[in-house]
């Protein structure tokens, strides 16, 4: 049984490198439409894309809506669809126009890739958020232990993701030349920090209070001043992990190295809030505690202007509508105080 197929796998390839190289998507994005793609060709049973036919794409609409998700055992959602199929599409759009398919593939023929009307109004549904409350992460660091110096990072690791919103990636990829105490600052450098479309951003530390803030001052003094570390070591190291006197591998205290990842620090946060008693919330919910805190404490459009360039956002509008939502209890407050 064929599971690859020598054509479709030169002309992936340049559809990839297009993608990464013209389009500047990242490894994730290209990581969705590889997966898309190999969705598709499993279907069709790796036949060449030459042989395209929209029968193919119907049949496949139909073939994807009867599979069940791995991680929930449940049908695909409806965004899961609308967005593999989209890649499909927006990847036949491209062939379309491609020496060698030009004359087998029109534009039009990527169209039965749409969903129905009906389907992509509830893939693009909004849905409520959960996000975590101020109040709840606090009493998650304060929760959380101190004894050693994993504990101090784990919990200086939450402390500093609400301080200053900073995204999970950008954190693993921190240096301490990048936060200055004094001053209360972060710069993401995109030289060195792995932010998000590499932008170069300052961040000054957020309201969210003196205890908050304490933690992450502590963090940087104990690296600074107990352990001598200087500006080019990690924010936040990863865990060295050595052969213990049980003869296995267990964490040893700090490396001084950066986490290759983000994952180390989305299972920190896991830990961190299942420990405390409650539900998880990953490190991207707090930059919307905090947009929601700014839509509480500004009091003008500049004030909401400066909190939303804090945060990284060129446009306001990205913090307003992407982040600003108003939860439904909120909401309820809101309408019946007008009432009143």
């Amino acid at each position: 049984m064929l599971t690859y197929n020598p054509q479709n796998e030169r002309i992936k390839r340049a559809y990839f490198t297009y993608l990464a190289e013209a389009k500047g998507f990242s490894e994730a994005t290209l990581d969705g439409v590889a997966k898309a793609l190999n969705r598709f060709e499993t279907y069709t049973r790796f036949r060449d894309f030459k042989a395209f036919h929209i029968e193919q794409a119907k049949g496949f609409k139909a073939y994807l809506a009867d599979q069940t998700s791995l991680r929930t055992s449940e049908r695909l959602s409806k965004a899961t669809l609308y967005a593999t199929l989209n890649a499909l599409k927006r990847f036949f759009i491209w062939l379309a126009g491609q020496p060698g398919y030009k004359s087998r593939i029109s534009y039009a023929d990527a169209e039965y890739f749409n969903l129905s009307a009906k389907e992509t109004r509830i893939a693009k549904a909004h849905r409520e958020t959960r996000v975590p409350t101020l109040e709840q992460i606090r009493h998650v660091i304060r929760t959380m232990p101190a004894g050693s110096e994993i504990e101090r990072r784990d919990r200086a690791l939450i402390a500093f993701t609400i301080l200053t919103g900073t995204r999970d990636g950008a954190m693993a990829s921190l240096k301490l030349k990048h936060v200055d105490i004094e001053e209360g600052q972060v710069d993401h450098d995109a030289r060195d920090v792995n932010t998000k479309f590499s932008k170069t951003f300052v961040t000054w530390f957020f309201p969210v209070g003196d205890d908050i803030r304490q933690v992450v001052v502590d963090w940087v003094n104990y690296l600074r001043q107990e352990k001598l570390w200087g500006l080019d070591d990690p924010l936040f190291p990863a865990t060295k992990v050595a052969v213990g006197d049980s003869r296995h591998f267990e964490a040893s205290g700090l490396d001084r190295k950066l986490w290759s990842s983000a994952g180390p620090i989305r299972s920190i946060f896991k830990n961190a809030f299942v420990s405390a008693g409650l539900p998880y919330f990953n490190p991207h919910s707090f930059r919307k505690t905090l947009a929601r805190l700014g839509g509480q404490l500004c009091k003008s459009p500049e004030e909401y202007k400066a909190w939303s360039q804090n945060l990284g956002h060129e446009d306001v509008l990205t913090t307003f509508c992407s982040y600003g939502d108003v939860g439904r209890h909120r909401q309820a407050e809101i309408i019946r105080s007008l009432a009143a």
